[in-house]
């Protein structure tokens, strides 16, 4: 269904009702139907017409290569009436539509950078139409590392493209946006999500109540000499525990080989620490989940990433599992030769 059913919707004449059948040989009168436009309520003899239908309006935007598109597809599976790159100043036309037409219950469009010298325009436009209906803004965005691997991997240009290189592009993108996404109801960094699980967040976001026992985990190993990773919501230092690094035989292996973990793990302090830790995150994940948090990064660092990091991870991941979270794992400092 286009923008054009919804305009031939309000332009088309009705159909003339059909006449009205007396009441059988029972005597009992045919009901008239009841609906929303014909109801109202009467009270100490005045007439209270019905109160005006405000639809729910989702407007998505954010960063090229964010998955606008992707999210827009998940709404419409989910029965939102979508519009992609709808110009800024149909905006008010569509919500004004949107209320008219009573088969439209939800409807959710795509606005962006595609808009050129409109797109300034696009804050005014949303303080007005959200006076008519419910709209609420949500904004995409991704890390720029995963911007430039989607760009790379579809082979596709930047709107902003021309002469400027791929990350200039974004950081231009991201500045002229800057004010857009200050205003955003919800934003979403889209950088650990791939196509399948943005669409499954998107639908126990958008379709009721989400399933607490879905929000994703991640858990992630490092190396404190190649930095701290930026997106992590709780960071634990393990660099405490012995180093396996120093041990000829398991210099060039990493933690996930099982001599290496069991190394690990033959030492009191691990043990306690495992136990502990899975405790202390058993206990606040829900206290997050409740705040609001779709996903969490839970890091867990060592000296170089190789080791001891890498046993905890996989460990802890194993135990959130356990406790009925859905966790992953990534290890951001191993080779890809050295996975096992």
């Amino acid at each position: 269904m286009g923008i054009l059913t919804l305009l031939r919707d309000k332009t088309e004449p009705k159909s003339k009702p059909e006449p009205r059948k007396k009441s059988g040989g029972d005597g009992v009168r045919p009901r008239r139907a009841r609906t929303s436009q014909a109801v109202s309520t009467r009270t100490k003899g005045k007439t209270v017409p019905p109160a005006h239908r405000r639809p729910e309006l989702l407007v998505i935007t954010g960063l090229s290569g964010s998955g606008k598109g992707s999210v827009l597809k998940a709404l419409e599976d989910l029965g939102f009436y979508s519009v992609d790159n709808l110009p800024v100043d149909l905006i008010p036309k569509f919500a004004e539509l949107t209320c008219e037409n009573p088969a439209v219950q939800a409807a959710a469009l795509v606005v962006d950078i595609r808009e050129g010298e409109s797109l300034k325009r696009f804050p005014e436009v949303l303080a007005g139409i959200r006076k008519h209906v419910d709209a609420k803004l949500l904004f995409l965005e991704a890390d720029e590392s995963a911007l430039v691997r989607r760009f790379s991997e579809t082979r596709r240009p930047h709107p902003l493209g021309g002469d400027r290189s791929i990350i200039r592009s974004i950081r231009a993108e991201k500045s002229q946006l800057a004010s857009i996404r200050a205003m955003a109801d919800l934003t979403i960094n889209t950088s650990k999500f791939n196509v399948h699980e943005l669409r499954e967040f998107v639908g126990e976001r958008f379709r009721g109540k989400r399933d607490e026992s879905k929000t994703l985990i991640y858990v992630t190993s490092f190396g404190y000499r190649n930095g701290i990773p930026a997106d992590s919501d709780l960071v634990f230092d393990v660099r405490f525990l012995p180093n396996p690094n120093y041990v000829p035989r398991f210099k060039k292996l990493t933690g996930r080989h099982p001599e290496v973990a069991r190394y690990i793990r033959s030492f009191p302090q691990t043990v306690e620490f495992i136990q502990r830790i899975s405790d202390l995150l058993v206990y606040l994940l829900p206290h997050y989940i409740h705040e609001g948090k779709s996903y969490l990064t839970i890091a867990f660092g060592c000296t170089g990433g190789q080791h001891r990091s890498v046993m905890m991870a996989d460990r802890i991941r194993k135990n959130l599992i356990e406790a009925g979270f859905v966790a992953k794992v990534n290890h951001r400092d191993i080779a890809v030769k050295k996975r096992s």
